[in-house]
C-alpha cells in the first residue's frame, strides 16, 4: 500500500489538471493548443523514458527508484504551481512527467516480485481501488482548489503528499532482489525522437494547416520508430525492450488493449471539460461533481472483479470492460447537445466508472502474471510504455481533431491560430450563439477515443488462460477437485 501512494499522486495529478484547463488557459494567455501541451509534454516525457526506468528499477531496486521518482515529481509539481507562463508550465509538467516514469514501473514489478501468481489478481484489485479512488479524490479536488485558491493550488497540494509518500516507502517498503542491466542508449534515443516526431505532428498539425513539413515529420517519426523495432531485434546484449516479451501471446494482446485504453481515456478529458464548463456553464467543482459517480463505480467494483479475475477467463472481463466503455463514449458523444440535463450526462459516465473496473488493474495482471521474476521490470515498462503511447497519441490526436471540428462548426474561427483573438475560444466571444455548434464539436471528438477501444475489445478476445489460474468446473467430485487443485499448485509452484 506504501507504494500506492506514489501512483495515486499520479492519477489524481492527471484528473485535477484536467479540471483545471480552462482557468489555465486563460490565466496564462494562451489557446487551445497550449493547454493540449500542458498534458501532451507531460505524458511525452512519461511515455518516454519507462522503457528504461523499469530496468533501472531492476538493477537498483524498485524501492530507491521509487523514492527518486517521488523528490522528482514533488520537486516538479511546486515549480508547475510557480509558472508564470506556459512556457514554463509546459517545461515544469515534462519534468513531472520525468518523475511519473521512475516512480509507475516500480508499483507493477513489487506486485509481481511479492505476490504468487494466484493472488495476483486480488493484489492488482487494491491497485484498481486506488485508481478508482484517485479518480474520485481528482476531479473534487482540483475543483474545489481552483474554485477557491487558484489553478497554481493544484500542484502546490503534490507537496505534502510527496512527503507522506517519501516517509511511508522509507519504512514499510521491503528491499528485493536486484538484477544487473545493461542500458540501450541506441535505443533509448530512436525511441525518444520517433515518438516525439510523431506527437509533435500530429498535436500541432492544424495549427500549422497541415503544412508538408508537418507531414514530413509524422513519416520521419514512423520511419525512426520502425528503426527502434529493427534495431531492437539486432542487439547482443540487452535490448530496451526485449522482443522476446511478445512472445508471450496474453502480454502482446494485453499491450494492445492497455494502448487503446490510454488513447481513450487521455482524449475523451480535454473535450470533456470544455463541454461541461463552457456549453453547460459549470464551474470546475461541479464539472468534478459530474465525474463522481464514474469513480465510485471504479472505486467499489475494482476489488471485486479482482478476485473473479483469478478464477474466470481474462478476455470474459476484459473485453467486456473495453465493449462498455466504447459505447459509453458513444453515447455520450450522441447526447453532447447544449439542452441535455446533467443526469443524461452522468449514466454514460456510470457506464464507463464500470467497465474501467474491468480493465485498468485486470489488463495489468493479466499481462505481467506470466512473466519471470527477473523481467518484472522490463515487463511492467514495456507495458506502462505502451499505455503512454497510447495516451500521448490520444491526447495529440483528439487535440487535432476538436480543433478540426471547431473550424469546420464554426467556419471563419480560428482556434489555432495565435492572434490574440484566438487565444479566446467561440464561446466565450459571441456567447450562447455558438453553444450548440461547439457542443456539436465536442461530441464529435469523443467518436475517436470511442472508436480506438474497438481495437483494444478485438484483440483482447483472444487472451488465453494465463498458467497456473485456478478453474472451477460447475461438477466435479471433491476428492478429485482437491487432487486437481493440489496438482496446479505444485505446477505454478515449479
Amino acid at each position: 500500500m506504501a507504494l500506492c501512494v506514489g501512483f495515486f499522486m499520479i492519477l489524481v495529478d492527471m484528473t485535477i489538471v484536467a479540471v483545471a484547463q480552462p482557468q489555465i488557459r486563460a490565466s496564462l494567455d494562451t489557446d487551445v493548443n497550449g493547454i493540449v501541451w500542458v498534458t501532451s509534454a507531460y505524458l511525452l516525457t512519461y511515455a518516454v523514458p519507462l522503457l528504461i526506468t523499469g530496468r533501472l528499477g531492476d538493477k537498483y531496486g524498485p524501492k530507491t527508484v521509487y523514492q527518486v521518482g517521488l523528490v522528482v515529481f514533488t520537486a516538479a509539481s511546486v515549480w508547475c504551481g510557480f509558472s508564470g507562463s506556459i512556457g514554463e508550465l509546459i517545461a515544469a509538467r515534462a519534468l513531472q512527467g520525468i518523475g511519473a516514469a521512475l516512480i509507475t514501473p516500480q508499483t507493477m514489478a513489487m506486485i509481481q516480485r511479492i505476490f504468487p501468481p494466484e493472488k495476483r489478481g486480488a493484489a492488482m484489485g487494491v491497485w484498481g481501488t486506488v485508481a478508482g479512488v484517485a479518480t474520485l479524490v481528482g476531479p473534487l479536488l482540483g475543483g474545489v482548489l481552483t474554485d477557491n485558491l487558484g489553478w497554481e493550488w493544484i500542484f502546490f497540494v503534490n507537496l505534502p503528499v510527496g512527503i507522506v509518500g517519501l516517509i511511508l516507502a522509507a519504512v514499510l517498503v521491503p528491499e528485493v532482489d536486484k538484477h544487473d542491466h545493461s542500458f540501450d542508449w541506441v535505443g533509448v534515443v530512436l525511441s525518444a525522437v520517433g515518438l516525439s516526431a510523431l506527437v509533435f505532428g500530429i498535436q500541432d498539425g492544424e495549427k500549422y494547416d497541415w503544412a508538408p513539413w508537418i507531414w514530413t515529420l509524422i513519416i520521419v517519426g514512423i520511419v525512426v520508430f520502425a528503426l527502434f523495432i529493427y534495431w531492437e531485434s539486432r542487439v547482443k546484449t540487452e535490448p530496451l525492450v526485449p522482443l522476446s516479451l511478445f512472445r508471450q501471446r496474453n502480454f502482446s494482446l494485453s499491450n494492445i488493449g492497455i494502448a487503446s485504453m490510454g488513447f481513450a481515456i487521455s482524449g475523451q478529458m480535454i473535450p470533456a471539460m470544455f463541454f461541461l464548463q463552457l456549453v453547460g456553464g459549470m464551474t470546475p467543482t461541479q464539472s468534478a461533481l459530474v465525474m463522481v459517480p464514474m469513480a465510485i463505480f471504479t472505486g467499489v467494483l475494482a476489488p471485486i472483479v479482482g478476485r473473479i479475475l483469478d478464477k474466470v477467463h481474462p478476455s470474459l472481463i476484459i473485453s467486456t470492460g473495453l465493449l462498455l466503455a466504447s459505447i459509453s463514449l458513444f453515447w455520450m458523444g450522441a447526447i453532447a447537445r447544449s439542452a441535455t440535463p446533467v443526469w443524461q450526462l452522468i449514466l454514460p459516465l456510470c457506464l464507463m466508472g464500470i467497465a474501467s473496473a474491468g480493465i485498468w488493474a485486470p489488463l495489468a495482471a493479466t499481462a505481467t502474471r506470466d512473466l519471470p521474476w527477473y523481467q518484472a521490470g522490463a515487463g511492467a515498462g514495456v507495458y506502462n510504455t505502451t499505455r503512454m503511447i497510447g495516451s500521448v497519441i490520444g491526447a495529440a490526436a483528439v487535440g487535432a481533431l476538436m480543433q478540426t471540428r471547431l473550424a469546420a462548426e464554426l467556419p471563419g474561427m480560428d482556434t489555432a491560430s495565435n492572434n490574440d483573438s484566438a487565444k479566446q475560444l467561440p464561446i466565450e466571444v459571441f456567447g450562447h450563439a455558438v453553444r450548440e455548434p461547439f457542443a456539436h464539436a465536442m461530441g464529435q471528438t469523443l467518436y475517436l477515443p470511442a472508436a480506438a477501444l474497438l481495437i483494444g475489445v478485438v484483440a483482447t478476445l483472444f487472451l488465453k488462460r494465463p498458467a497456473g489460474q485456478r478453474s472451477y468446473p460447475p461438477a466435479v467430485d471433491v476428492k478429485a477437485a482437491a487432487g486437481a487443485e493440489g496438482a496446479v499448485e505444485e505446477a505454478g509452484a515449479a
